[in-house]
């Protein structure tokens, strides 16, 4: 059995709202030294041992990920059940 860790996050080129608004209250916390907040995602799959890294990519491009407006990036590891 794997493990599969998605993480997504906005595209830099798109406006994160969330993160600017973050860092207003951040900073009115008095935490004076953050540049720049960006929000993303993460997601867990517990996938079988036959599943290719080329699946796990097509299940990003497909459902998980708005490729428009996010990119991703994934780690597998395996795991053993008990």
């Amino acid at each position: 059995m794997k493990k599969v860790t998605v993480a997504v996050a906005l595209r830099e080129s798109i406006l994160d709202p969330q993160g600017v608004a973050v860092k207003g209250g951040l900073s009115q916390l008095g935490f004076a030294g953050v540049e720049e907040v960006r929000i993303g995602k993460r997601i867990e799959l517990l996938v079988s041992d036959e599943t290719t890294d080329v699946m796990i990519h097509e299940m990003c491009q497909k459902l998980l990920v708005n490729t428009v407006m996010e990119d991703y990036r994934f780690d597998v590891e395996e795991v053993t059940t008990v």
